[in-house]
């Protein structure tokens, strides 16, 4: 009785597999390089552009703030022997004061252009999804995969990026 049940089930199991392989031999699959669609499309340019425009900007004030500090620090060095203990510990407190505003500055430079970026990002990412899904629906695709490091192997015809990157594009044209 064991020795039926056993055979069954592996022969259930066998038909199991065989609709898998031949369901996957009738697959049409490909993949995206995600990454290469979002530095190389027009949306992708215009929102690096975008982050630099802003990165340029808090690098000036960085810069301004910088040489304000370096000039309140000289200032103080060439004084402390001159002012009084109180006029000096008043100048030193304004620089520590303007110090950690600067810090803070960097920081908040630093948050605000990460945050813009993930924005952007992730609002380009979501657009190639939307055009890839339609591809794959239009093209009979059964799966398309995100290209990464982790793909042992994959034929060039499977690879759909440039075709995504064009069609990316021109919907965004419209």
């Amino acid at each position: 009785m064991k020795k039926a049940i056993i055979l069954a089930t592996v022969f259930l199991f066998s038909l199991g597999m065989a609709s898998v392989v031949f369901a996957a031999d009738s697959a049409k699959i490909g993949s995206v390089d995600v990454q290469k669609v979002l530095l190389l499309s027009n949306s992708g340019k215009d929102a690096k552009e975008l982050l630099a425009q802003k990165a340029n900007k808090y690098e000036a004030e960085k810069n301004a703030k910088d040489e304000e500090l370096k000039k309140l620090k000289a200032d103080l060095e060439k004084q402390s022997v001159l002012l009084s203990e109180s006029a000096r510990s008043s100048k030193e407190r304004d620089y520590q004061q303007r110090l950690k505003e600067y810090q803070r500055f960097l920081k908040d430079a630093q948050d605000d252009l990460q945050s813009k970026n993930d924005e952007l990002t992730n609002r380009i990412v979501d657009e190639i999804v939307k055009v890839t899904q339609d591809f794959a629906r239009r093209n009979g695709y059964t799966v398309i995969f995100v290209r990464n490091e982790t793909m042992i192997y994959l034929e060039d015809k499977a690879d759909l990026t440039d075709q995504i990157l064009k069609l990316f594009n021109e919907s965004k044209k419209k």
